[in-house]
């Protein structure tokens, strides 16, 4: 009988690469999006079911999750992927928008977590994956609100892992560095009033550094993500957190051996900020 993933954020990027990797290996997806109604790949694929889902939508959550087990009988696996990054100056960032960064990054993983643990615990059985970042264990400047919502997610996903292991349930995460998608454009928010005038010449500076290293062909593609995110559901390990992407080895594996002063001192001389 084929395993069911239901995966959020599925119209583009990784969640879409997730949902055709899926597929392509003889799962049943259940692929969610805020628009389904605008997707006109995914649901031509056998076995596949586009629904809407938004994760700030409690009953868009249930409904997802009850047209995938109506569907397919059980779903075996949640792909936490929805989310995005609101980049800017933490003084630009009005209150409304911090509390969205959190409602879509952190509770809305939440809400869909809560949603599915009842079938999982019925089950004695289920696994789920929550998409981190490499910014959920180090930060760059000008994301301070986005690396602490993945800081969240990391701190969540090990301690859920205690208590769902007992009752058959796995918790796993992936961590990506740079991914060659839309991030930079319509999944990044970014804020800075320019008025705040102490602020301006740094922004100018690490906004430059980020255009060059945005590059696509320096990145990770959302396909090569994917790939580790089916390694991380099939592999059959306890392991709990995959890198993903050379500089996710790099950064990651740095952040680990030096001190703070020390990997501060290199990422200020890498971003040119010295």
């Amino acid at each position: 009988m084929s395993k069911t993933v239901l995966i959020t954020g599925s119209s583009t990027g990784i969640g879409r690469a997730a949902a055709i990797k899926f597929q392509n290996e003889g799962w049943n997806v259940v692929a969610t999006m805020r628009s389904p109604e605008k997707e006109t790949e995914l649901q031509n694929l056998d076995h596949v079911v586009v629904t809407r889902l938004d994760v700030q939508d409690l009953e868009s959550i249930d409904s997802a999750i009850k047209q995938g087990i109506d569907t397919f009988g059980k779903i075996d696996l949640v792909l936490n992927n929805a989310g995005y990054g609101l980049m800017g100056t933490f003084e630009s960032a009005s209150r409304e928008s911090v509390k969205r960064q959190f409602d879509v990054n952190v509770f809305g993983l939440f809400d869909v977590t809560r949603a599915i643990l009842p079938h999982f615990r019925a089950n004695k059985d289920g696994m789920f994956i929550n998409i981190s970042s490499v910014g959920g264990k180090m930060t760059f400047p000008l994301l301070p609100l986005y690396h602490s919502t993945k800081f969240a997610v990391e701190g969540f996903s090990e301690c859920l892992h205690y208590e769902l292991e007992p009752i058959g349930i796995k918790v796993k995460v992936v961590e990506p560095g740079g991914v060659a998608t839309d991030f930079g454009g319509r999944s990044l928010d970014f804020q800075h009033n320019e008025s705040l005038t102490e602020y301006n010449a740094f922004v100018s500076n690490v906004m430059t550094t980020f255009e060059s290293m945005m590059q696509t062909e320096q990145m990770s593609t959302p396909e090569y993500i994917a790939e580790v995110i089916y390694a991380a559901a099939t592999d059959g390990t306890a392991t709990m957190r995959y890198r993903a992407g050379v500089d996710a080895e790099q950064f990651l594996t740095a952040r680990k051996q030096m001190g703070d002063a020390e990997f501060f001192g290199m990422m200020k001389q890498n971003l040119q900020l010295q």
